[in-house]
């Protein structure tokens, strides 16, 4: 009886471990999904992602070309290190050989890229979890996917080639080694994070290992001994690497952080009040989520270890006047987590009573509200690159011609336009921001690709009597309530850029401008 007693249990716990890991494999899924989900549906990318995007470019179809490089004719206001592009452009290596031997053409790289960025960030998520799971059980650890996946922005910036990405794979490699004890790794990650790619995670790294220190679980001689030489030789390795791309002696956070705190010039790009981050920015990368936050106070004395951090770090960044929601990103899985500790405990206890069941089914509603959130706001960001969409109008609308000449403005450029969709090589792609669309040099252009404004038509620029307009994209305008139809959530459109071509041939313009100069004279 006791060895047939035994051999149930074991069989019970071998198909209970069974479950757990299908239980794990199908939250990564759907988690990877997801991910996918946000490329797919908007695969071009904004001027904040620029630079790392044409990096990746470049690296893969420039190789060691330097002087063909994209940074060196639009270097931005602040140069940004090559070290994440290099890693992504490594990765994505085997795939451009594949793309050119199936003869794909060269935007679908630009989606390989992409999922190669957002493939690391889950790698690096799936350790935080682990960590997660090991300090706070299995039930959490479920809940958090399931909230991490309803929610848009942080899985909506996993694959997007921004600094705050980069520094974001980092960010939750060192979490992963904080709550496991792994002192000198978390301060070997967070150096490599702070140096290389945003120096104001300093803020949040440096309240974590404070508490560390109080808690006596670290001392200040031993950050000094492990992070020093980890800080010396990650400053040596990407003042070395960048300064060979940039051609001069450099240090890109550096010149970042000077730039942004120092000299306070974030702010030409929009200020907002203090509490921005709390009143706007929190409610919309959390959704109904940030309800549960703060019960985990009462539930768990381990949580506040993961939320104090946190909103230490929100606090204090915001009082730099300069605010955007990617910039506390990394603040996100930890605030999560103390989200999926307070729905754990309701999960735990749904046999207790009657309420205990109506918060269950509270808990699984918010995750039904997030995922509806999710998709507005999805629908609504699928339009907001009206210039890769044009871009990708004019390819199919003139397939077959040869030897065009493409003027692409600064809107355009901003809005989806990289040198990813740049697909025809017997083209010519210009992005001169100093070209004035009312010089004479526009009509050299087959193509323009210009901003829609509502004053076009009124202020009559001379390319509006040479060029014709044969497209007009549209873009997000706003969203409305429509209980006619459905969904009743409505995205409404409006246009954002025209896409011109040149009526007459270019030595006939200079030739009628001419002689209409000379008739005037």
């Amino acid at each position: 009886m006791e060895q047939a007693e035994t051999a149930n249990q074991s069989d019970d716990s071998k198909l209970q471990t069974k479950r757990r890991s299908l239980q794990k494999y199908v939250l990564g899924i759907i988690l990877y999904v997801s991910m996918l989900r946000d490329v797919i549906f908007c695969p071009y990318t904004k001027v904040e992602e620029s630079f790392n995007l044409q990096a990746v470019h470049d690296l893969l179809y420039h190789g060691s070309n330097i002087s063909q490089y994209d940074h060196l004719e639009f270097p931005g206001v602040v140069p940004r290190t090559f070290l994440g592009p290099l890693v992504i452009a490594g990765l994505s290596y085997p795939f451009l050989y594949i793309n050119m031997f199936f003869g794909f053409n060269k935007f679908i790289m630009q989606y390989v890229v992409r999922i190669v960025l957002g493939s690391l960030v889950m790698v690096a998520f799936h350790k935080f979890r682990e960590a997660v799971e090991k300090q706070f059980g299995a039930t959490v650890s479920v809940w958090l996917q399931l909230i991490t996946a309803s929610q848009f922005h942080f899985m909506y910036y996993l694959s997007r080639p921004l600094p705050n990405t980069f520094a974001l794979i980092l960010a939750l490699f060192a979490f992963h080694c904080w709550m496991t004890r792994k002192q000198r790794m978390f301060i070997l990650t967070s150096a490599a994070a702070v140096i290389v790619f945003r120096a104001e995670l300093s803020i949040l790294l440096g309240l974590i290992a404070l508490e560390e220190i109080i808690a006596g679980r670290l001392n200040i001689l031993q950050i000094f001994c492990w992070g020093v030489p980890a800080g010396l030789w990650m400053l040596g390795l990407t003042v070395a690497v960048d300064s060979y791309f940039w051609m001069r002696p450099v240090w890109p956070e550096g010149e970042v952080l000077w730039f942004n705190i120092f000299l306070n010039k974030s702010s030409e790009w929009g200020t907002s009040p203090w509490a921005w981050y709390f009143y706007s920015a929190l409610p919309r990368a959390l959704f109904l989520s940030i309800l549960f936050i703060p019960f985990a106070f009462l539930l768990d004395y381990r949580v506040r270890a993961l939320i104090y951090p946190a909103l230490g770090f929100i606090v204090l960044y915001s009082f730099l006047p300069h605010k955007e929601l990617r910039f506390i990103i990394y603040a996100v899985p930890l605030l999560n987590v103390a989200a999926a500790r307070t729905c754990a405990h309701i999960w735990n206890n749904r046999l207790k009573s009657i309420p205990h069941s109506l918060l269950v089914q509270f808990a699984g509603l918010h995750l039904m509200v997030n995922m509806c959130a999710t998709v507005l706001i999805l629908n609504i960001s699928s339009h907001n690159y009206p210039g890769g969409v044009a871009m990708a109008n004019l390819h199919e609308m003139e397939m077959g011609a040869k030897d065009l000449n493409i003027h692409i403005d600064v809107y355009s450029a901003q809005t989806g336009v990289s040198r990813f969709t740049e697909l025809n090589p017997n083209w010519r792609y210009n992005k001169s921001e100093e070209l004035s669309l009312q010089s004479m040099e526009i009509m050299q252009f087959t193509h323009l690709l210009v901003e829609w404004t509502d004053d076009i038509a009124s202020s009559e620029p001379l390319y509006l009597l040479t060029h014709s307009v044969i497209s007009i994209t549209h873009g997000y305008s706003h969203w409305g309530v429509d209980l006619t139809v459905f969904p009743p959530i409505q995205v409404f459109l409006k246009p954002k850029i025209l896409l011109f071509k040149r009526k007459i041939s270019y030595p006939s313009l200079i030739l009628n401008t001419n002689n209409a100069k000379s008739h005037k004279i």
